[in-house]
């Protein structure tokens, strides 16, 4: 299994959603099949299984208030301009919060990624590119 260390390294080399489909072939080549980050406390977990997991807080991260009432529109925003390498990982964690993200989960065996609203539902899946 991979370790606390790994997923540091794999997390240090991230500047802007640009990095993103690198930093998730590596958590794939690490054994990780899927991770949840919670948008609030900046919280990672990092899952080889359901029993075997790593969590992980960045330590410059303050807590955020999620907005009740979720937007598709903004957060289609927000996504866009950190993919582009417009927002850092904090940046874009703000602008979830706004748009009413809770969390967001990156499935590695299927390649997505889907934003949750406080209530669970479903707001964005995103097929993630191939590197």
């Amino acid at each position: 299994m991979f370790t606390k260390e790994d997923i540091q390294a794999a997390e240090s080399k991230i500047n802007s959603g640009t990095d993103f489909p690198q930093f998730i072939k590596e958590l794939k080549d690490l054994g990780v099949v899927r991770n949840d980050v919670y948008v609030s406390n900046g919280l990672s977990a990092y899952f080889a299984s359901e029993e075997e997991v790593i969590q992980l807080s960045p330590d410059d991260y303050s807590e955020l208030v999620i907005n009740e009432e979720s937007s598709v529109e903004k957060l289609k925003h927000a996504l866009k301009i950190h993919q582009t390498g417009e927002t850092g990982f904090i940046s874009f964690c703000e602008h979830a919060a706004d748009a009413g993200v809770e969390k967001w989960t990156t499935d590695l065996t299927d390649m997505t990624c889907t934003y949750y609203d406080t209530a669970g539902n479903e707001l964005v899946k995103e097929t993630i590119a191939a590197v």
